[in-house]
């Protein structure tokens, strides 16, 4: 079965991050499974200087699993290889209602843009025919898709749920 999935797009310090911890806040709060993919346009570590697992990657391994009573995590070092796709990544998630995606901005997938009016950005919507909906914190006029206040995430989370056409849970 393919994963739901909706994206989070915008331009740097829009509230991207901000928003999808509302949504994921205000969706597992309704009951629903969530899973986000944040997709990184530089190196990051989970890991740091002197941890084991650090010092495993470090003398060469290609996987190091780190597993404990709360949380298991496996770091895939690249080492040359290609970044993985999107679709190979969505398919390692674990089964879940919906998947909530931040970055991938020029994926094929159906997104929400989010706008800092107060910032010079272009606009995603109405370019960008993934564009489904603009959380923005202020009004916009004659906008081309529904706009949501993106500090009150209630409202666009029952666009979600209706949009993606979520089960209730």
């Amino acid at each position: 079965m393919m994963q739901k999935v909706i994206g989070v797009a915008g331009f740097k310090n829009a509230g991207k991050t901000t928003l999808v911890e509302k949504l994921v806040r205000e969706l597992t709060g309704r009951g629903y499974r969530i899973a986000t993919v944040k997709h990184a346009h530089h190196s990051f570590d989970i890991d740091h200087e002197g941890r084991d697992s650090f010092r495993h990657r470090q003398a060469g391994a290609s996987e190091v699993a780190v597993i404990s009573g709360q949380r298991w995590a496996i770091i895939h070092e690249l080492r040359g290889e290609a970044e993985p796709s999107f679709a190979t990544i969505l398919g390692m998630l674990d089964p879940c209602d919906l998947v909530i995606v931040e970055g991938y901005k020029h994926g094929t997938h159906e997104k929400i843009e989010v706008r800092n009016l107060s910032l010079d950005h272009p606009k995603l919507a109405g370019e960008d025919p993934t564009i489904v909906a603009i959380a923005a914190n202020g009004a916009i006029a004659d906008a081309p898709v529904p706009v949501f206040d993106r500090d009150h995430v209630g409202a666009l989370t029952d666009f979600i749920i209706r949009h993606m056409e979520l089960a209730r849970t």
